[in-house]
C-alpha cells in the first residue's frame, strides 16, 4: 500500500481525489467501484472497522499529519466529506 500511497502523492491530484483514491483502495471490489458520494456513511458503503482504522493510518502517511486521539471520532470519519474537513484542519497551511 506505501506504492500506492506514494504514486497518488506525486500525481498532483487535489486531496479530495487523494482521499477518494485512498477510500477506493481499502474498500476493494466490488466496493470500489461503485460512485462514492462524499456525504455517503463510509459504513453503507462497505467500510468495516479494520478497514478504518486502516484508513486512519493511510490518511496520516498521505497528508504527512498527525491524528490527535481526540480526533479519532465516528462523526470525524463518517463520510469523505468529514475526512476532508478533518484533514483541512490538520494539514500545515501550504505556501
Amino acid at each position: 500500500m506505501t506504492t500506492e500511497l506514494t504514486e497518488q502523492r506525486d500525481t498532483g491530484l487535489a486531496p479530495r481525489e487523494r482521499l477518494i483514491g485512498l477510500v477506493r483502495s481499502l474498500l476493494g471490489p466490488p466496493g470500489a467501484s461503485r460512485p462514492l458520494p462524499i456525504d455517503a456513511r463510509l459504513s453503507d458503503l462497505g467500510m468495516s472497522s479494520i478497514k478504518m482504522v486502516n484508513l486512519m493510518l493511510a490518511i496520516e502517511v498521505e497528508f504527512d499529519i498527525a491524528i490527535p486521539q481526540a480526533e479519532i471520532t465516528p462523526e470525524a470519519f463518517h463520510s469523505i466529506a468529514s475526512i476532508e474537513a478533518l484533514i483541512e484542519r490538520l494539514a500545515p497551511p501550504t505556501r
